[in-house]
């Protein structure tokens, strides 16, 4: 045994790579599911949502910055649902989240429109019209909310794909060679 006196004592494994081939990167392409991911989003759009206007009807107070977190969970949900392991995962949670910012920022704005004229909040976005949207864009919508849009997006796609270990990399890496020399 070859003991380097400024390394430490291996205590976990032999150091071997470990054995995979490009079957097993095929079993990681298989477990995505855009489906799973595409509803583990919009289930986490309506969750933030529902939570975003609560918070905002509670505290009297819009929290534009929270869109941030929208994105980071977006990211993961998207993650944990999808199992993605290419760009296509990424660019869902992109997407996902600047349509989620979007439509949490309409839904607050129906909050306080419908808490003002004393109806409901569904009723405030049910009359909605195409003279509604100008006034919306205008008086509603910022540039801070449009700058936490593309930091949430940022995150989104960040934290979208699968964390592989060594040896699924490796595998993946295999079968992309593979469908390459082909």
């Amino acid at each position: 045994m070859n003991q380097q006196p400024l390394r430490l004592r291996k205590k976990h494994g032999s150091g071997e790579p470990t054995k995979v081939t490009s079957a097993d990167g095929y079993l990681l392409v298989k477990a995505q599911s855009m489906c799973s991911a595409i509803i583990a989003g919009l289930i986490t759009i309506i969750l933030f949502s529902i939570f975003l206007v609560a918070l905002s009807r509670l505290t009297d107070r819009v929290f534009p910055w929270l869109i941030i977190i929208l994105g980071i969970l977006l990211g993961h949900a998207i993650r944990l649902a999808g199992r993605g392991t290419d760009w296509r995962f990424p660019v869902i949670a992109a997407v996902m989240a600047s349509t989620g910012a979007f439509l949490v920022n309409v839904v607050i704005a129906a909050s306080f429109t419908a808490e003002k004229l004393e109806i409901g909040t569904v009723q405030v976005l049910l009359a909605t019209t195409s003279m509604t949207w100008p006034v919306f864009f205008d008086e509603v919508l910022t540039a801070a909310d449009v700058f936490y849009a593309v930091v949430a997006m940022f995150f989104a796609a960040f934290f979208s794909n699968r964390r592989l270990k060594r040896s699924e990399y490796r595998a993946l890496r295999l079968l992309r060679e593979e469908q390459h020399h082909k």
